[in-house]
């Protein structure tokens, strides 16, 4: 039996659906690989810094195995302006040579075997297996979807983990990136940290924040 949460959940996937049909992953990626890359440069960091900086890390380290085998201060340097570049680099390097320790070379398709690899966390196992491999697994919880999520009462949780579980728990499976890529999009565009603009937003009638 669907409760009025499930109901305005669904609701909001609608919506959202609307408003942003064509919304997809923002970061740029030719192979599996090179997306779990970029989604471990993107933590702190903006899609868009990160897409700057890819294409010469990708032509110098385009597969696991190059990763694995790089030289980490020319690594580092190429990272730098994302952010945090040491532990970053620590940890791509870290998961390639598990990779191609591991698995033979190839990302893991498995949530379970994702979260093996350094730095890898829900948030990029979600983000690598709903894009690269069509696999809903979860509910990419960044800090929009954390944000929105609470605004618009689907949540009482803090912690990602409880926050993914209880939006699992109200939207169907094959929708749960559906509704984390889209709701991503009305973070930036609409419902920002500091200043949401409520007045424009399709969803303020379902908001308690907006109230």
């Amino acid at each position: 039996m669907k409760t009025s949460k499930d109901k305005k959940a669904l609701e909001i996937l609608k919506i959202l659906k609307q408003l942003y049909p064509d919304a997809t992953c923002s970061l740029t990626y030719n192979s599996p690989v090179q997306l779990l890359v970029a989604t471990i440069l993107s933590a702190q960091c903006t899609d868009e810094r990160v897409n700057k900086v890819t294409p010469e890390l990708f032509a110098k380290f385009p597969d696991a195995e190059s990763f694995a085998n790089a030289d980490r201060e020319v690594l580092e340097t190429l990272i730098r302006s994302t952010g945090f570049y040491r532990n970053k680099a620590k940890n791509i390097q870290g998961a390639c040579r598990k990779i191609v320790e591991d698995f033979n070379g190839n990302v893991p398709q498995t949530m379970e075997e994702l979260l093996l690899l350094p730095g890898v966390a829900r948030k990029t196992a979600n983000v690598v297996l709903a894009h690269a491999f069509n696999i809903n697994a979860g509910v990419t919880v960044d800090t929009h979807v954390k944000r929105l999520s609470q605004r618009l009462g689907l949540t009482k949780a803090i912690d990602p983990v409880k926050i993914e579980k209880d939006l699992m728990a109200l939207l169907p499976q094959k929708d749960w990136e559906n509704f984390s890529i889209r709701i991503i999009y009305h973070g930036r565009q609409i419902c920002k940290a500091r200043k949401p603009n409520c007045q424009e937003c399709q969803l303020a009638f379902l908001c308690p924040f907006n109230g």
